[in-house]
């Protein structure tokens, strides 16, 4: 039985998602990455992810948007999402989490190395 944890990376940065896919796969995690709003939706529909790392300044479609359409879905409304964003403010926090957010972290302030144990903490499973 296959127990990898498929984690969705929504980021428009190159570096910073492929750092982040990089940090997550290095931990044991199956990673796909998602650069813009639209891919970043397709693929949580298409790819059925454990795990959603989002970003909400992107392309195409913002990040709460993202999040609005994923919670409206059937088959997506149940998965995890921890939105990470440059942006901490507190309006911005609180829009997110009512959105249905499970936690919302600041890129500044988050190493990908936690986010790997933010996965663990969410999922209830190592990673390989």
């Amino acid at each position: 039985m296959d127990e990898t944890i498929k984690v969705l990376v929504i980021e428009d940065d190159p570096s910073v998602a492929e750092m982040y896919r990089v940090r997550l796969e290095a931990d044991g995690y199956d990673v796909v990455v998602g650069g813009d709003g639209e891919e970043g939706l397709q693929l949580a529909m298409s790819e059925a992810p454990d795990f959603i790392y989002l970003d909400l300044r992107l392309p195409k479609l913002d990040g709460f948007e993202v999040l609005e359409r994923l919670r409206a879905a059937p088959a997506t409304a149940q998965i995890p999402v921890i939105i990470l964003s440059n942006y901490g403010d507190p309006e911005t926090r609180e829009r997110g989490l009512k959105l249905g957010a499970l936690d919302f972290l600041v890129k500044a302030d988050t190493t990908p190395g936690e986010l790997a144990a933010r996965v663990e903490d969410m999922t209830g499973v190592t990673a390989a």
